[in-house]
């Protein structure tokens, strides 16, 4: 079991809560990203540099990801695709995205798209809060617990 993290934007609070995971349960968290990354040092935290471009995090974290595993990611289409090979998904906000779900998640997202394409929509998300910050704490919580249980 590992946690990959889709890391070039990420929030800093998510990054620090998944520090925290790893040292408490001993899980392996990676995060991937196109620019170098500063990580606390321990055996169960990683940064790994992949090249500069357009989705090339998302390739190498579809590459590596293993079902069973958990990528936190905020990019749908990324999601559907790891969610395919089974693993789960966890939004930063604390959504969490699994084959029951991703479809609907997904049609949502390209409406939006579209939406936005065709300039109907502006603005981007609301600004990253504590609610998020606390969500996503206890739904990464909730997995690990479902995760332990499983031995």
């Amino acid at each position: 079991m590992q946690i990959w993290v889709d890391a070039d934007a990420c929030p800093v609070a998510v990054k620090e809560i998944l520090y925290r995971a790893a040292r408490r349960t001993a899980v392996p968290v990676t995060l991937v990203a196109n620019q170098m990354l500063t990580v606390p040092p321990s055996p169960y935290i990683r940064a790994r540099q992949v090249a500069s471009g357009f989705d090339v995090a998302d390739r190498h974290i579809i590459e590596v990801v293993q079902p069973g595993d958990l990528v936190i990611t905020a990019d749908v289409p990324l999601a559907a695709k790891v969610i395919a090979i089974g693993a789960t998904v966890i939004e930063p906000r604390g959504d969490l995205l699994d084959p029951r779900n991703i479809d609907e998640r997904l049609s949502m997202r390209n409406f939006m798209d579209e939406m936005r394409n065709n300039g109907m929509v502006t603005g981007g998300p609301a600004a990253y809060s504590d609610s998020d910050r606390r969500a996503f704490a206890n739904q990464l919580d909730r997995w690990l617990a479902a995760r332990a249980k499983k031995g």
